[in-house]
């Protein structure tokens, strides 16, 4: 992960939806009030376990430097190959001084090591939403699956999608669904009017509950309200996507209190340092 100061790059990058504190989910709690996503898009031959290396080596040189931001890597499983890396802060002053606090030359050499492995990356800033949230909870070691919904709103428009996010959560309140997400609007590196719905999950069944009960869902909605929710996707959204993730524990710099209590957080080969970059050739 790169280690960018988004007041050095003018805000432009942030976990995709998602760096700066795990996303994992496994208890009712208070959403923080900023998401940072980094997204590092890796080169056709530099995924996988290259990629791991030189992360599991980052991770390693934050902690023993007492960076005060944690975050959670995630490997994608749909689109194009890439990692993301989700933190939360509460305040940029918090982000700024976080960044300020920590200046190390092993950070700096590691970041360059693995900026080798990369194709593109790009950081995005969310503001959470609590009202169009739905059983948000806080994060904890357990979750290791998210799913990011991304919707690009028209302009002039969010209060129909703000209304048709609502209307959704009612339906799920009367079907007693197993749904939950934190909602975030994307304030840097997206298109402005860019919103993110984020769930996480223990594993990849819980997606299959969720699917399940769709048919539950649409008996739920008599005709009129489909109506409604047919007209409000056609007023408000211009399109959307989905994709999802798995955590990465070899990409993570997780809480203390989340490798004790479950090992698949331990980094592997934590403390092996990462390649030195290759010296320039020099010509005849």
């Amino acid at each position: 992960m790169k280690v960018c100061n988004p007041f050095l790059l003018g805000l432009l990058f942030v976990a995709a939806y998602g760096p700066i504190a795990a996303s994992a989910q496994t208890e009712p709690g208070v959403q923080s009030k900023y998401l940072q996503v980094i997204v590092e898009y890796t080169k056709p031959d530099k995924g996988g376990l290259t990629h791991d290396k030189t992360e599991t080596a980052l991770a390693e040189a934050m902690r023993r430097a007492k960076f005060p931001i944690r975050y959670t890597g995630y490997t994608a499983m749909t689109g194009k190959p890439r990692s993301i890396y989700i933190s939360r802060f509460d305040s940029f002053e918090d982000l700024q001084k976080a960044f300020g606090a920590v200046a190390s030359p092993e950070i700096d050499r590691l970041t360059y090591v693995d900026g080798q492995n990369l194709e593109d990356s790009k950081s995005l800033i969310f503001k959470s939403l609590p009202d169009l949230s739905y059983h948000s909870i806080s994060p904890g070691p357990k979750q290791r699956v998210m799913e990011a919904n991304v919707f690009l709103v028209k302009p002039g428009h969010a209060k129909d999608f703000e209304e048709l996010v609502k209307r959704v959560k009612a339906i799920d309140d009367k079907i007693g669904s197993s749904s939950h997400w934190g909602a975030y609007r994307i304030l840097y590196g997206e298109a402005a009017g860019s919103y993110a719905l984020l769930t996480s999950s223990t594993t990849t069944a819980d997606i299959d509950t969720r699917l399940g009960e769709d048919p539950k869902f649409q008996a739920a909605v008599g005709e009129e309200e489909n109506k409604k929710l047919d007209e409000l996707r056609a007023a408000s959204i211009e399109s959307s996507h989905r994709e999802m993730y798995v955590a990465n524990p070899a990409q993570s710099y997780v809480p203390d209190d989340w490798t004790q209590a479950d090992p698949f957080w331990k980094l592997k080969g934590a403390g092996a340092a990462a390649p030195k970059p290759a010296a320039a050739e020099k010509k005849p």
